[in-house]
């Protein structure tokens, strides 16, 4: 049978989407048809995807217009159960045949694992796709990530904004389906100022191509962005800057805007005054402009904005824009100018009214437990006490500045700044700031000692706080973001080779807060939870899962040893003979899994009966002294390496021994020697698990 196909379309139009998740909505909305469609087994080509402000779309080529039809088979009743002694019909055959609408002869007899069977091939017919689209329309867009749904009028549908029309065409027909309250057409509308009218989409090809010549609606939303990043770069080049172009903010813009037009706009240079970060956080925080840099990288006295329209009066829409950014620049400026009539210090008391955590206490006692915890990272890194102290103290002043209370993401920035105006250590004035390090995937790290101390210890404290009062994250839900504080601390222990110890930083930590009692349980579950962060964190760098387990089972306090050993794994890995040595690490672990009792701490030599025991306790004694050298130096890929070279008298000793001897004293002795080679490998990974 040949099989049709055409294009298939589905718009959903709505009041204006929520920008910061429009993609995702998008994209979970077109997965979700994708799988409706696999589920009914309709096959098609290439999938696209439209999202704007008010609109989510659709479309995909060559979509299978009807179902392939097939065969079903139904089984019966085993043949030994279906006929009696005279070869007639039991009644449970006849049952299923009344079921199947068949005779005797249109049965087949299947062979199984337990016999033969009848059954009955039934000939499926396929279903039209028209006949199933709405509904895998509709069971996409009630599986789509909607933390809150609202209703609207006195209507009992809910989405995540009201919804105005539905359009679904399969090919140049319309599929016909209600959704979300509103029966599918062929209907839509354009740019809600430049084309309001009613668009009829006659072919679901023509769709992208009519919203955008008829419109005003540049529906796909990559390239939407890339037309707003091409004008931005434009218009700033030819206003004699270069713009400086947010991922971030490029996106929620895009999805803001229909039909994007870039406009150069100016505010006066006395601002400049302030600093940049300030200058920018208002212009993009609060109005969605880019921002602009001269040759040397200096913030520039221009803004970029993305209007919405296509206007005959450009020059209308710069003046507009600037009216509302300058009240925006003066507000920024005034608390720039506020905020340094007082030292940092004096905004310390005012930490003592705002809680951190309830159960936890308040900012002020959080900087209490930050002074005495920085001071104890700091030490080892050779950093002055005083100075990791100071930091601490000042490390959350400027949360009380009317700066930060207005912009929030400027935390840490606007305390470096005041540090700075009132003179304080450059090393405590770059700590406040990087103390947030890494405040994202791919961020950078406190570069200086005191900052990577301040910045460990401010993490730590929330990790072993929120995690000590029994507040663990679950799933999604990561109030306090410990998974990503505890991939931070991990990132600068590691990459700035900080030689720490985790376990009794943990339990330092813990004796800190008063609310917590500290068990060795509650140390081992917090740093399990912090190293568990390493698995994605080494799986990104192409280390396998099994690599990772035979380092993390090993339970290293040092983040840095873990580092160590997972390249000597990796290394190790690369090694001929790897695999047979790891295959013998495995046995003699399963071994060892199954004595019951302890094993001795001692071989005794004169206990040796086969020629391949004492080989491989010589070649034990022989490289145990220089491994442990190696090991004590964390020389682990050195030490992995020498381990590597046992292999044949492991693999002489296997041949050989049985290990499980009759005569118990000789069983035990061969049980100590296999110890003693296992325990020596854990000492770099248990390479057993690879």
């Amino acid at each position: 049978m040949t099989m049709n196909t055409e294009a298939f379309l589905v718009e959903i139009g709505t009041e204006e989407l929520p920008p910061k998740a429009l993609k995702k909505l998008s994209q979970a909305f077109a997965d979700g048809i994708v799988a409706g469609l696999a589920e009914a087994e309709l096959a098609h080509g290439e999938v696209k995807l439209f999202a704007a402000p008010r609109r989510l779309a659709v479309t995909i080529d060559a979509l299978q217009t009807q179902q392939q039809d097939k065969i079903v088979e139904r089984k019966g009743p085993a043949k030994k159960a279906a006929f009696d002694a005279d070869g007639n019909p039991t009644k449970a055959l006849q049952g299923f045949m009344r079921g199947c609408g068949a005779q005797v002869e249109d049965l087949v007899e299947i062979d199984t694992d337990k016999g033969v069977w009848m059954a009955y091939n039934l000939e499926q017919k396929g279903v039209d796709a028209k006949a199933l689209l709405g509904n895998i329309v509709a069971q996409s867009l009630a599986k789509l990530p909607i933390p809150k749904r609202m209703r609207w009028g006195s209507w009992d549908v809910e989405f995540v904004r009201p919804v105005h029309w539905a359009l679904m065409l399969l090919g140049s027909e319309v599929v016909d389906a209600e959704i979300l309250g509103h029966k599918t057409g062929n209907i839509t509308r354009g740019h809600r100022f430049h084309a309001p009218q009613e668009i009829v989409i006659n072919h679901a090809d023509e769709y992208a191509d009519k919203l955008a010549n008829q419109g005003y609606v540049l529906a796909d939303f990559a390239e939407r962005s890339a037309s707003i990043k091409q004008q931005v770069e434009q218009v700033a080049k030819q206003a004699g800057g270069e713009a400086v172009i947010d991922a971030e903010l490029l996106e929620e813009v895009t999805a803001l805007n229909e039909w994007p037009n870039a406009v150069v706009g100016e505010f006066e240079t006395s601002f400049l005054a302030v600093p940049s970060e300030a200058l920018v956080s208002a212009m993009a925080g609060h109005q969605k402009y880019f921002h602009m840099v001269d040759g040397n990288g200096k913030l520039m006295p221009n803004f970029i904005t993305i209007s919405n329209i296509a206007s005959s009066n450009p020059q209308s829409v710069k003046f507009g824009n600037e009216r509302v950014i300058r009240p925006r620049l003066a507000d920024a400026k005034f608390f720039w100018d506020q905020d340094r009539k007082q030292p940092l210090d004096d905004f310390l008391p005012r930490l003592k009214t705002v809680v951190f955590q309830q159960q936890l206490g308040t900012l002020f006692d959080k900087v209490e437990r930050l002074e005495t915890l920085t001071v104890k990272i700091a030490k080892p890194l050779g950093v002055e006490s005083q100075i990791a102290e100071r930091a601490a103290r000042l490390s959350k002043c400027d949360l009380m500045s009317e700066m930060v209370g207005e912009f929030p993401d400027l935390q840490g920035v606007m305390g470096r700044y005041y540090a700075m105006e009132q003179k304080e250590d450059q090393q405590v004035a770059d700590a406040i700031d990087a103390q947030y390090q890494p405040r994202f995937a791919g961020d950078d790290l406190p570069s200086s000692a005191v900052a990577q101390a301040l910045a460990i210890a401010d993490k730590l404290d929330t990790i072993t706080g929120i995690y000590g009062i029994g507040q663990v994250p679950t799933g999604d839900k990561d109030p306090f973001a410990l998974r990503r504080a505890a991939l931070g601390l991990l990132r600068i222990m590691i990459e700035k080779n900080l030689d720490l110890d985790l376990r009794l930083l943990i339990e330092f930590s813990l004796k800190l807060h008063e609310q917590v009692k500290m068990t060795e349980e509650l140390v081992n579950d917090i740093y399990d939870f912090i190293i568990s962060r390493l698995r994605a964190y080494y799986a990104d760098q192409g280390v396998s899962a099994e690599q990772f387990e035979a380092v993390r089972v090993c339970r290293p306090a040092h983040p840095v040893d873990f580092a160590k050993r997972i390249e000597a794994v990796q290394q190790f890995a690369q090694m001929d003979g790897a695999a047979s040595l790891s295959a013998a690490n495995k046995r003699i672990s399963n071994i060892l899994k199954k004595v019951d009792g302890e094993i001795n701490d001692t071989v005794n030599a004169k206990l040796f009966a086969e020629a391949a025991e004492q080989q491989l306790w010589d070649k034990l004694d022989a490289l145990r002294e220089t491994v442990s050298e190696q090991i004590a130096k964390r020389d682990f890929v050195a030490a992995i390496s020498e381990l590597a070279t046992i292999r044949e008298a492991v693999d002489q000793f296997f041949d050989d021994v049985m290990v499980m001897a009759d005569n118990d004293a000789v069983k035990q002795n061969r049980l100590a020697l296999l110890n003693q080679i296992y325990e020596l490998f854990l000492e770099v990974a248990d390479i057993s698990r690879l």
